[in-house]
């Protein structure tokens, strides 16, 4: 499964180089920040999750109607939780103010469809590759309170990939994107749930 999704990300940066030296046209690097709201899906308990986000794309206009871009975000994901009876990471009992915390290095590449002056509408692929991890939530159980607190990365795939959505508009080099990510790696196996990032920006376009 591994080396399909790469062999798909090598044909798509070659199809956008291909692009850049058939097509005449401008290039740029596309500096961008901005936040995210995100879950985890097949959770009954989870709920959004305010993080950050922050990198480069690359693009191609190759002609007024139609670009690509290939980028590398650092992304915040992850949940929060309810209030549950149950066990979380290991601990059984009232589980409270619980919530996991993932960071990813995602590199989306999407082609990018102008609709009308400025408007884009946008889709692609995007692999994603996980960095650090935290969860964390305060248990009650029958004996005392339990403060849960564990990193790293075991237990959780490294390897994440989503399809992502979306919508960006131009005010002269300015871009304000707003996308979603449709996960469609687990994130574990435990529950076999899912990311689900809802994902806002603004970026500024350097031609070169």
């Amino acid at each position: 499964m591994k080396k399909t999704l790469l062999a798909i990300v090598m044909a798509a940066f070659t199809a956008t180089s291909a692009v850049a030296q058939s097509e005449e046209g401008s290039a740029y690097i596309k500096p961008m920040v901005g936040g995210t709201l995100t879950t985890l899906t097949k959770d009954s308990y989870s709920k959004m999750k305010f993080g950050l986000v922050g990198g480069a794309e690359f693009g191609y206009q190759a002609t007024d109607r139609f670009a690509v871009t290939a980028g590398l975000l650092a992304t915040m994901q992850g949940a929060k939780f309810k209030t549950f009876t149950g066990t979380f990471r290991g601990v059984t009992g009232n589980v409270k103010d619980a919530s996991t915390s993932l960071t990813y290095l995602n590199i989306p590449v999407m082609a990018n469809f102008y609709i009308a002056p400025g408007l884009a509408i946008k889709a692609g692929i995007q692999p994603g590759f996980l960095l650090t991890h935290k969860s964390k939530a305060k248990v009650e159980t029958a004996i005392s309170d339990v403060n849960v607190s564990v990193t790293g990365k075991d237990g959780l795939k490294k390897f994440d990939f989503s399809i992502p959505l979306g919508l960006s508009y131009e005010i002269e080099d300015f871009v304000i994107d707003a996308r979603y990510n449709l996960g469609l790696g687990k994130v574990d196996d435990v529950d076999g749930s899912k990311n689900s990032v809802i994902m806002l920006t603004v970026g500024y376009k350097i031609p070169f």
